[in-house]
């Protein structure tokens, strides 16, 4: 900030290292100044970093669409006759290994119809050796690198591989390649989100989303189409394997008695208003603790010092340290109540909680982002976990700790609807995955702009609805 202060991402680069480190102070200054550049229309922060601390769905597209890789010539496509009548689907992703976006959508991988569907990933990473990477082998039917190739390069491979619809996993998260997406190998771009939020470029056609995440009021802050899933866009694998570990309070850290809020989000997460929240709660709940995802040292130090300045003893702050994932689901039982964050929720860790059968408490924001845990919690029908105001939360996450009847009675829910309901039906979200695919390739077939529409959730009996441009739905 010294030696450049108007740089590009100078800004955005502090506020990186501020909220990896829960390092708050100048911080609302900080935010300020990059809402000041985005709205004149500066480079002050990448995308994946502002969807962290952004409040508004509008500072988001402002943001997605200066950093938007600029459209490229398009690559020919030319694959030669066709015939097989199957829609091609290629996924893009620099993640196809052990990584939340591999863990959500291996299950859709596998549940595929492929009588209907031929299912290729352009893989910008590499093979770990992993199990979730040897499930994705085993279901795709092929994978092509382009870790080594240009962007021109690759969008040749995936344009002369005939894809139909081209499904970008990455979006602004991770080893992405908008570049390639820029040349638009493909008639049909979808961005399925493993960043939360709208890519603001021209090149890409749809986003999967749903009525919770992007409301009808937040549409226009979206560039591309929403192809709205009848229930949650995020993609679960029901067959994530929870250990049968039983942990002891004294191996998890955790004091013998007293009740156990957590919150497994990355630290960066945790901002000063839902900490202050926090602190509340704490006080009100006599030797409850609040266990935490260990990050690095720097966050952990300067979270017990906010709670010492906020009269909370910081020993009732309980650091975890990571374990591998059929152990950490497992340890979740021993947590009373999972506390979201505001204003990026929990989402991975959300639906993990959820199917290790422990309640999730969120308060919905105003960006993507912001909303997922509400959509999660719809979902899984445990609606009474979502707020609508700060205090309601306050209120809500005291009376759950407080009354353990009531908390019993949720708890009990949830565990009956953990596989009745639509969140954790893996078959289901992909059927109806693959109605959207085959809208998209329909409409394009037929010489139609993409648009907004609706999955409905049975798409046997109930007709897509199609909106325009003032979110009015019609089934035409």
């Amino acid at each position: 900030m010294k030696l450049e202060p108007d740089g590009a991402f100078t800004k955005g680069r502090l506020l990186q290292q501020q909220i990896l480190a829960c390092d708050w102070e100048g911080m609302d200054g900080l935010i300020a100044g990059i809402e000041q550049d985005l709205a004149a229309g500066k480079l002050s922060a990448r995308p994946f970093v502002w969807q962290a601390v952004a409040e508004s769905a509008s500072s988001l597209l402002q943001c997605s669409t200066l950093f938007a890789h600029p459209p490229q010539p398009q690559i020919a496509r030319s694959c030669g006759p066709r015939t097989d009548k199957r829609i091609r689907i290629g996924y893009l992703s620099g993640e196809l290994r052990n990584h939340s976006i591999s863990f959500l959508r291996v299950g859709i991988f596998e549940n595929h119809d492929k009588s209907r569907f031929e299912v290729t990933a352009f893989d910008n990473g590499w093979d770990d050796g992993g199990a979730v990477r040897a499930r994705i082998n085993k279901a795709m039917d092929r994978i092509v690198s382009i870790r080594d190739l240009s962007d021109d390069a690759a969008a040749a491979t995936i344009a002369q591989a005939g894809i139909d619809i081209l499904v970008d996993l990455n979006g602004y998260n991770g080893a992405s390649r908008n570049g390639v997406m820029a040349r638009r190998p493909a008639p049909v771009q979808m961005t399925f989100p493993g960043y939360p939020g709208t890519l603001g470029a021209d090149y890409i056609d749809y986003m999967l989303g749903d009525a919770m995440v992007i409301p009808p009021q937040h549409r226009s802050h979206y560039r591309e189409a929403i192809a709205l899933m009848p229930y949650s866009y995020q993609a679960n694998d029901r067959t994530k394997t929870i250990s049968d570990r039983t942990f002891t309070r004294a191996e998890l850290g955790l004091p013998e008695a007293g009740f156990v809020f957590c919150c497994f989000n990355n630290l960066y997460k945790i901002m000063p208003r839902m900490f202050d929240a926090w602190a509340r709660i704490l006080h009100a709940v006599p030797g409850s603790v609040l266990w935490l995802l260990h990050d690095n040292s720097f966050a952990e130090s300067n979270l017990r010092k906010a709670a010492a300045a906020r009269g909370i003893d910081p020993d009732r702050l309980v650091f975890a340290p990571r374990m591998p994932l059929a152990d950490h689901l497992a340890r979740h039982r021993a947590a009373g109540l999972f506390l979201d964050t505001l204003p990026c929720n929990a989402h991975t860790t959300a639906s993990d909680a959820l199917w290790a059968g422990l309640p999730v408490l969120t308060l919905p924001g105003n960006t993507f982002s912001g909303r997922v845990a509400a959509s999660l919690l719809h979902a899984v029908d445990t609606p009474g976990l979502v707020a609508t105001t700060l205090q309601d939360y306050e209120a809500l996450a005291i009376k759950l700790a407080t009354d353990p009847d009531l908390l019993d009675s949720v708890r009990h829910r949830l565990e009956g609807n953990r596989l009745s309901t639509p969140l954790f039906d893996t078959a289901l979200y992909t059927r109806h995955l693959e109605v959207a695919y085959e809208t998209m390739h329909a409409r394009r077939v037929s010489g139609l702009p993409p648009v907004t529409f609706a999955v409905p959730a049975d798409p046997f009996g109930e007709p897509i609805m199609y909106f325009d441009r003032d979110n009015v739905a019609s089934p035409q």
